[in-house]
């Protein structure tokens, strides 16, 4: 055996016994009997442990629902998500209200039931599912996890950066456009 075939099989076991995000477990579903609609009912939940990139996920995604119907509530919820990164400036404040000034459908697009022909209204108990990808873990102290809308044909992302043990919110791609609901769409 050659020295260059040693190194690539040592790699490639490498390769095998690493696993990408540590305890990070592939996918996770989150279910809420109810979606919080201010700061202290989030906190109130155990998902307000933030110790997992699920349920900072999760929260996250509720915390759009609510500022579709309530900015002022949702605000201190957002940054409550954010952690160290700290306030969201107006630019990132006008960013989400555009996104949702015509769409606020949207962030529920992504629970369990919700699709275009009931106007995006999840099932009840609440539940969304997240998932992991080849993708998730390129950069050290980041996941990005993957959802996906039941008004898109691919996933969007959510992206979470980890201090100490707490998953905190870093990024997101999911106020972007979807299917219209039936309700608003001539052609239905």
């Amino acid at each position: 055996m050659s020295l260059f075939d040693k190194m690539k099989d040592a790699a490639a076991a490498a390769a095998q016994t690493a696993v990408p995000g540590g305890n990070i477990p592939p996918s996770a579903v989150i279910t809420f009997a109810e979606l919080p609609e201010n700061l202290e009912q989030m906190k109130a939940l155990p998902e307000a442990s933030l110790d997992s990139p699920y349920k900072t996920a999760a929260l996250a995604v509720s915390t759009f629902c609510v500022y579709a119907v309530d900015p002022d509530s949702a605000k201190p919820m957002l940054e409550f998500l954010r952690g160290p990164k700290g306030p969201l400036s107006n630019m990132e404040m006008q960013f989400i209200r555009d996104r949702l000034m015509d769409s606020k459908y949207v962030p529920f697009s992504y629970f369990e039931g919700a699709v275009p022909g009931n106007d995006y209204r999840p099932d009840e108990p609440y539940k969304i599912n997240f998932f992991t990808d080849k993708y998730s873990f390129d950069n050290e102290g980041y996941v990005k996890l993957n959802v996906r809308s039941g008004g898109a044909d691919s996933p969007r992302q959510v992206v979470l950066r980890r201090k100490g043990d707490q998953w905190f919110l870093w990024d997101q791609f999911i106020l972007v456009g979807i299917r219209k609901p039936k309700s608003d769409d001539p052609w239905a």
